[in-house]
């Protein structure tokens, strides 16, 4: 997919308020101009950088649960060709009334990550991993969906036997549709999805706990006009 012309092409004003509030924000964590310079020296940070901003990919999916239920006649519903036998009502509990209709997000991080990690992200931008049964519905009222990835929650954990905790998906093997059980502790990788769902409890912090203010202490102008010309020069090759 081609790179989109950056709707700030042209405009000085907004790139440096863009580089403003990057320099105050290492300035307010006690950082100096040399740790500003490693954006132009270090473009493993600037890449960093970009997928902070940028973020996970997220795609959202309108689904209803049907709490008269139970956890097999969900799975029933769902019409799999393959469920693992330890996805039982002991293992996964239930607990809900009446139909509720919820909003299912799938995070898509686009690289290997670890269950802390998206929990972590997930926690920041006011999501919770979905539950069972919110998964469940998801695959009953999307059936092809889990042919083009995994899709995986967090947000329901069993804890096996030897004392591994193991989380359920929803995979493709070629020839079926599975609702299967992986090791919680596994690292991700970057093709998983994670179904999530707002967390309406939750307050997420401005700007992950940053807030910006003018500067509190003068920058270098050199090193704000270097990084201006680094982000102009950028804009130009999204020409």
């Amino acid at each position: 997919m081609s790179r989109k012309r950056s709707e700030f092409l042209g405009a000085f004003g907004k790139m440096f308020e863009i580089v403003k509030k990057i320099v105050d924000a290492v300035l307010e964590k006690g950082g100096t101009d040399e740790d500003l310079e490693r954006i132009l020296k270090e473009p493993e940070l600037a890449q960093k950088m970009a997928e902070l901003v940028v973020g996970p990919r997220k795609s959202a999916y309108k689904v209803t649960v049907d709490y008269a239920q139970s956890l097999a006649e969900m799975i029933k519903a769902g019409k799999y060709d393959w469920v693992n036998s330890d996805i039982t009502a002991e293992h996964f509990p239930i607990q809900g009334k009446g139909k509720q209709d919820v909003e299912v997000v799938l995070f898509h991080f686009g690289k290997e990550i670890t269950s802390e990690q998206v929990l972590e992200v997930l926690e920041t931008q006011g999501y919770r991993g979905a539950k069972i049964e919110e998964m469940l519905a998801l695959g009953a009222a999307y059936p092809e969906l889990q042919k083009q990835f995994p899709i995986l929650t967090l947000g329901s954990v069993w804890q096996g036997p030897g004392g591994s905790r193991f989380v359920p998906y929803l995979d493709w093997d070629g020839a079926g549709r599975d609702l299967r059980l992986d090791w919680l502790g596994r690292g991700w990788r970057g093709y998983y999805r994670f179904a999530s769902v707002r967390n309406f409890l939750h307050f997420p912090p401005y700007f992950g706990g940053f807030y910006f203010s003018a500067f509190s202490q003068p920058p270098s102008i050199l090193l704000i006009s270097l990084l201006l010309k680094k982000l102009f020069y950028v804009n130009l090759l999204h020409i």
